[in-house]
């Protein structure tokens, strides 16, 4: 792979176009613009990321995680750019050197596929057909489209909710950008393929014609044969997008836990230091009481930017150091699985805490209790109505579909797919109330 090919401005969509484009804006900032203002993205300003909203105490929802994330995902774009620049002086001037918009943009969108409640939701709509009412329709549908039901992504949702046009749409969607689209498929192999990393994938087969389309375009190695499930290697900034996924999530969930009161000051403290040297920790130490930081929350946060400009120097360093690794499709693991000592060993510590003491909390397994119960009841419900559509209270349950999800399609693929759609563009508070109103819990006031 090579970065002239891999960088691209062409529209998915509207390539009959790419030619006689001429706007102040780079198309790369359009994407990210587009993403801003869409409803999809507002959406998940009322979708959970680990702990329950709302609270007394604001912690963080997916939109702002999506935009932090954005924020890093600049930095480590607009300095890998940099460094490349000067390794490899031919990109200057070139699209290259806007790969930190394609990256911030695509952090953005990493999200925006995710169902209410989080992973809990995501689990909620696999074992519907796994575990659930929905087992019998296995022998109604096609062996991919239950596999990819069955492992229902939120990664692969994302994608689809960028590229698929649903009704009333224009075809390709979000019409981004080549380059955007493939930054954020993190796993860019069907659902049915051999080595699948705990079922995840990156495109449903509705979706995996735009994906060979792009893939193509840009150059990306493909792995899979002729005949066999597909599969590709990933595009090189996939890795910035997960970096900055990674470093924030981790290092944000702890601060929101001490906040929260679920780590102690000193724990918190003790984690944030330890991805620093002793000397660089005691000037850290330093300069909080050299500035008069007394509140503990601000101290905390003085920490975390440290941890989190540390982290992201380290990626930057560990993707340039691996560039022909990547560009040849050999580079395994994630950018933070390279990075030097003590950060690794500090991030692992992150980690196995927020197992034990955050994911675990109960603050955060009740919302999981309700939220998995709340989206496996609007499966059994909508899917039932799907699958007989003719039946009075079916037909009363497809008039609260969306007009833009294809519920009144003759294939009934076609029609689970849109209530899957519908269900995973909820909000938790949009899930919450439709569950109530079909179960006759709450009624709106005449």
């Amino acid at each position: 792979m090579n970065w002239q090919q891999l960088i691209s401005n062409k529209r998915l969509g509207q390539e009959y176009r790419h030619a006689v484009r001429h706007d102040d804006r780079s198309e790369f900032k359009r994407d990210y613009d587009r993403l801003i203002f869409s409803a999809p993205f507002r959406r998940m300003q009322n979708k959970t990321q680990v702990f329950p909203l709302p609270g007394s105490i604001f912690v963080h929802n997916r939109l702002t995680h999506s935009l932090e994330v954005a924020s890093v995902g600049m930095s480590l774009g607009n300095d890998v750019a940099q460094k490349l620049k000067e390794k490899h002086p031919e990109l200057v001037g070139t699209l290259f050197e806007e790969i930190g918009t394609i990256v911030s943009a695509a952090c953005l969108a990493h999200d925006m596929g995710n169902p209410p409640f989080g992973h809990s939701g995501e689990k909620a709509i696999q074992s519907f057909f796994t575990e659930g009412a929905g087992q019998p329709l296995q022998g109604m549908l096609r062996p991919r489209f239950w596999s990819d039901i069955t492992h229902f992504e939120g990664n692969a949702n994302a994608f689809r909710l960028l590229v698929h046009r649903f009704c009333g749409r224009r075809e390709g969607g979000f019409v981004m950008t080549y380059s955007m689209l493939a930054a954020i498929v993190k796993y860019p192999f069907a659902s049915d393929a051999n080595g699948s990393k705990k079922g995840k994938f990156g495109f449903f087969e509705t979706e995996e014609e735009a994906f060979v389309r792009l893939a193509d375009e840009l150059g990306l190695k493909r792995l899979s044969l002729d005949g066999e499930p597909l599969r590709y290697v990933r595009h090189p900034l996939v890795y910035l997008v997960e970096a900055a996924d990674d470093i924030c999530y981790e290092i944000m969930d702890i601060e929101d836990a001490h906040k929260l009161k679920i780590l102690s000051y000193s724990e918190t403290s003790d984690l944030l230091l330890s991805f620093f040297s002793d000397d660089v920790q005691q000037q850290i130490r330093q300069r909080i009481v050299d500035e008069g930081i007394d509140d503990e929350n601000e101290r905390v946060v003085y920490m975390r930017a440290r941890v989190i400009g540390e982290l992201e120097r380290q990626c930057v360093e560990t993707f340039v150091s691996h560039e022909e690794d990547i560009l040849s499709g050999t580079f395994n693991g994630s950018l933070i699985d390279h990075i030097d000592e003590p950060q690794r060993t500090a991030y692992r510590r992150c980690t196995q805490l927020s197992l034990e003491k955050i994911y675990h909390a109960k603050p955060v397994l009740d919302v999981e209790l309700s939220g998995y119960r709340i989206i496996e009841t609007l499966m059994s419900q909508l899917i039932d109505a799907a699958v007989n559509p003719t039946r009075f209270h079916s037909e009363q349950l497809i008039r609260r579909v969306s007009s833009q999800y294809d519920i009144h399609s003759q294939d009934l693929e076609t029609r689970i797919m849109a209530v899957i759609d519908y269900i995973s563009g909820m909000t938790d508070v949009y899930a919450l109330d439709i569950y109530q109103k079909i179960n006759g819990i709450s009624l709106p006031i005449v």
